[in-house]
């Protein structure tokens, strides 16, 4: 897929991840149009960078769980640039237990339906009404952005930054991808892009990474196979393969968490056997 000249939109373009797809995307002289909502200062951050990079993009502030600010999101979207090819769906909020501790607590009254709301219904306002405007275009690519929390649960090595409702969201939007992927069919793509510790989001640089001593720090890289946590470029990398070169994937998992969900599975030492 040619990717010069095509229109994106990437929401968390503010923060590390989205801001590291959205670049890669520029790049390869794609229009960005980069919803905002939270983080002032990043946002600002944003802002001067992409500008002083002369990327073409617009960014507007839309609360992407309203239903009316995404029908002007995707208005604007028409207007300044027609079309629209690439819907990378990263949007989310996830409490982490280390961090917000139960949903028992009066401060956490709300934060059951923030992390449905933003994981889930978010990314389906944003594909629903992303769809008419990509079919124009006859070709396309939707990337859902997800957490290997929806196997692992709260539960395990990642018990600390996996939230009971974010870990539901995220095995619910499977069930989105493989949907979305026979109704956009032929013409748009639709993949998934499931994500394990990454700094800036579970992992370091995060208040929840910081709340933990060395030993579990350790114990967290232990159980992943390459023995860290990713990072941001790493995952825009694999992001720009699934947009630009994966031609023949659709309604697929590509799961990216160095091997976190496996390793607490160990392969023994094999046994001498009985027979002679």
């Amino acid at each position: 897929m040619k990717l010069a000249g095509l229109t994106a939109i990437v929401p968390g373009a503010a923060r590390p991840i989205g801001r590291a797809i959205a670049n890669i995307l520029a790049a390869e002289n794609v229009n960005l149009i980069v919803p905002t909502f939270d983080w002032p200062e990043s946002i600002k951050e944003m802002e001067e960078e992409f500008s002083e990079k002369g990327y073409s993009y617009s960014s507007l502030p839309v609360d992407l769980r309203s239903e009316e600010g995404v029908q002007k999101l995707f208005a604007h979207t028409k207007e300044r640039f027609g079309k629209l090819h690439i819907l990378v769906n990263n949007i989310e909020r996830g409490g982490m237990p280390v961090v917000h501790g139960s949903y028992d607590h009066p401060h956490n009254r709300d934060q059951w339906d923030l992390e449905i709301s933003t994981t889930l219904k978010a990314k389906w306002l944003l594909f629903h009404h992303a769809l008419p405007l990509m079919q124009e275009s006859k070709e396309g690519v939707v990337l859902n952005i997800s957490s290997i929390s929806g196997i692992e649960g709260r539960s395990g090595a990642g018990a600390a930054f996996f939230n009971d409702a974010y870990s539901a969201a995220n095995r619910a939007i499977s069930s989105f991808t493989e949907t979305w992927a026979r109704e956009a069919s032929p013409g748009i793509r639709v993949n998934e892009l499931m994500l394990g510790l990454i700094q800036h989001r579970h992992g370091e640089e995060t208040r929840g990474w910081q709340t933990l001593n060395e030993n579990e720090k350790q114990h967290i890289k232990q159980q992943c196979l390459l023995g860290r946590t990713g990072t941001p470029e790493e995952v825009a990398k694999t992001a720009l393969f699934l947009i630009r070169d994966a031609d023949y994937m659709t309604g697929s998992v590509l799961k990216m968490d160095g091997g976190f969900s496996l390793g607490s599975k160990k392969v023994p030492e094999m046994p001498e056997g009985i027979l002679e």
